[in-house]
């Protein structure tokens, strides 16, 4: 049976991954393209002003890795978001096996969309309130380690504060009610996530304007209409990927339980 679901499950994360490529390829990789370019920008402006110094002084990314932006924006981006949503519905598969049966009487349909919007809340949002998503261009090389370390602690420690709502809710529902019960664990959630998001350390990597010794601006700041859009979309893939897993996920262990449920006798 656990297997059947976790077939399901990547069946719906597969869906989920070509679908999530194709409105990542429309909205998100112009905005990728606009970073790069942006930083094209400012290394000619930075060379200009300095001549002397190394083209790739202060500016060491590498955007091609071997390859082209052809080949990044369509093979590396559907390949990477493929993955990721095979692995978001791997985990989603494991606690909808884990939870359906055991928080009460709901459907396999409703069940998966809560699930879904618990996962894209802890593992998502949250965390990018506290660390949001960046084009490439815009961070720095020798920070990458610390914000990918705190990014996944936000990422496991959401998770587990999460979870720990839920048996709270769980424990409350006898003395407070369904209701009551569920806005005292949101409300220790989001008390706990908020605490957490004041002791982690911040990182501000958004680069202001280039100015000469003279203090003249030599060459704009990162444009805010493309930080904004680079993060709105980003959002709107993840939503792509959890809702389509839901959705398709939710039908299909629908239709295997009432199989099941037919098949035992009565």
């Amino acid at each position: 049976m656990e297997k059947q679901i976790i077939w399901r499950g990547l069946l719906a994360g597969a869906l989920a991954g070509v679908l999530a490529f194709v409105f990542a390829r429309i909205f998100v990789e112009p905005q990728i393209d606009l970073a790069i370019g942006y930083e094209e920008g400012v290394g000619a402006a930075h060379e200009a002003m300095t001549a002397h110094a190394d083209a790739a002084h202060g500016h060491g990314h590498d955007h091609g890795g071997g390859f082209d932006r052809a080949v990044q924006m369509n093979i590396g981006m559907g390949l990477g978001v493929l993955l990721f949503s095979l692995a978001i519905a791997a985990i989603f598969a494991v606690v909808f096996a884990v939870a359906y049966g055991r928080v009460g009487n709901i459907s396999a349909r409703l069940l998966s969309v809560y699930i879904a919007a618990g996962m894209l809340i802890s593992l998502y949002i949250v965390p990018t309130l506290k660390y949001p998503a960046s084009p490439p261009a815009l961070s720095l090389d020798e920070t990458i380690r610390q914000r990918t370390l705190l990014y996944l602690l936000m990422v496991v420690l959401s998770a587990a504060l999460l979870v720990g709502a839920v048996y709270l809710g769980r424990q409350l529902v006898r003395k407070l009610g369904t209701w009551n019960a569920t806005l005292a664990a949101a409300g220790a959630y989001l008390v706990a996530v908020a605490v957490l998001m004041l002791v982690l350390p911040g990182i501000q990597e958004t680069p202001g304007p280039l100015v000469d010794d003279a203090g003249t601006i030599v060459y704009e700041g990162f444009p805010a209409d493309v930080l904004y859009e680079f993060r709105l979309y980003s959002l709107g893939t993840q939503v792509v990927i959890y809702t389509t897993i839901a959705l398709a996920f939710g039908a299909m262990a629908a239709k295997l339980l009432e199989r099941r449920r037919e098949s035992l006798p009565a």
